[in-house]
């Protein structure tokens, strides 16, 4: 079988590392980037420290600030008119997923033209993308160093999913003094996104033995850092271990996909806005029951990644120490415990189910579901059956 790896030229982590960004700005062309981020981050002046860093190296930067939690197609327009208006030629991407996601498609659509619903699919664009390096303030979505981006279709009301390797940033800084701010709700978001990204590519068709080591590896350091960085979010070696574990996860799923946790997740952000590390925590033990068949013992070695001892367990018994493992880290992180919690209503699951079944994350779930069966893993999750 053939395989292909994808990852970022070059990637940075520890404590102080962002101050690399000037040379690093420099090195790949950059005289004008044009910052991608959100008002939140803005007003929490970590934009400003971005930009005095490219100062310090006589970079000038503009600021694009209005990208949204689950970014769309309208924003990644704005974005594109503002990038040519201010004569930009390169992007910094600032953030967690939903800037990193927005910047990729921008710069998708500048090097490629049309719009970005011409790119939704697999590897679509013709062209190499214009520079980009992505400094992520969050642990979780990998998107600083991914060819996936996900992008809300306004008419449609779907999330897009964008996978193309020519997305993949040149570079991605992860220093995890950016992430010591996250309150706790965010930590456990995004920290369940991450495992669910590597638990996913773990039992993914197209996992391969360079993957499976990303894979079991970031499991193993969700689960003993991820509930110290919720608890204390001044953690440094906490916060420092878990930008590493989100890479790994990344790493996993950048190369063998992910599966219909996400597939899922992507319809109730399309049609509720809603968050996508939430979305997936609540999903992610329904849809393994449903998978545990087809990869069972995987399973098994996923129970252990997460601290479960299997000895003298049957292969069934010690995949379902997986499951109860995924529920009882969500049940200590506080992510809410069902759809119904979150505003879902039933009456949507069918047009979910048929979204969903098409989205390009199912393409590598181990096991085929019907539209029917869809259906039924979003009834388990909204009655925490």
């Amino acid at each position: 079988m053939t395989v292909s790896y994808f990852m970022p030229n070059r990637s940075y982590f520890g404590p102080g590392c962002v101050n690399e960004l000037g040379n690093l700005s420099q090195s790949v062309g950059m005289k004008k980037p044009m910052i991608v981020t959100d008002h939140v981050l803005e007003q929490l002046g970590m934009t400003k420290k971005i930009q005095d860093i490219l100062l310090h190296s006589n970079i000038e930067s503009m600021v694009f600030n209005e990208v949204e939690p689950n970014p769309t197609d309208q924003t990644v327009t704005k974005g594109v008119k503002n990038y040519k208006t201010w004569g930009c030629d390169g992007l910094i991407s600032l953030g967690g997923g939903s800037p990193h996601d927005c910047a990729k498609a921008i710069g998708l659509v500048i090097s490629n033209g049309g719009a970005i619903k011409d790119y939704e699919g697999l590897d679509q664009s013709k062209n190499d993308m214009i520079p980009m390096v992505a400094v992520n303030t969050t642990a979780g979505t990998a998107a600083e160093m991914t060819r996936f981006a996900i992008i809300t279709d306004t008419e449609r009301h779907v999330k897009m999913a964008i996978i193309d390797w020519r997305i993949t940033p040149l570079a991605a800084i992860n220093d995890p003094e950016l992430m010591m701010g996250m309150p706790p709700s965010l930590t456990a978001a995004t920290g369940m996104d991450a495992l669910t990204h590597a638990i996913e590519a773990y039992v993914s068709t197209g996992a391969n033995s360079l993957t499976d080591c990303a894979a079991l590896k970031s499991i193993d350091m969700i689960g003993e850092y991820l509930p110290k960085a919720f608890a204390n979010g001044t953690d440094t070696q906490a916060r420092d271990q878990m930008a590493y574990a989100q890479y790994l996860a990344g790493v996993a799923f950048n190369n063998a996909s992910l599966g219909y946790v996400h597939a899922m997740a992507h319809q109730l952000g399309g049609i509720y806005d809603l968050p996508h590390g939430v979305c997936n925590a609540i999903l992610l033990p329904y849809v393994c029951e449903f998978n545990l068949p087809a990869r069972i013992e995987r399973f098994g070695d996923i129970a252990v990644a997460l601290g479960e001892n299997i000895e003298g367990l049957s292969p069934y018994d010690a995949a379902m120490k997986a499951i109860t493992a995924i529920k009882r880290l969500s049940c200590l992180l506080d992510i809410p415990g069902d759809l119904k919690e979150l505003g879902v209503k039933p009456k949507d699951f069918p047009v979910m189910a048929d979204n969903a079944k098409v989205d390009a994350c199912c393409l590598t779930n181990p096991r085929t579901a019907t539209k029917e069966e869809v259906i039924a893993i979003y009834q388990q999750a909204y009655d925490k059956k």
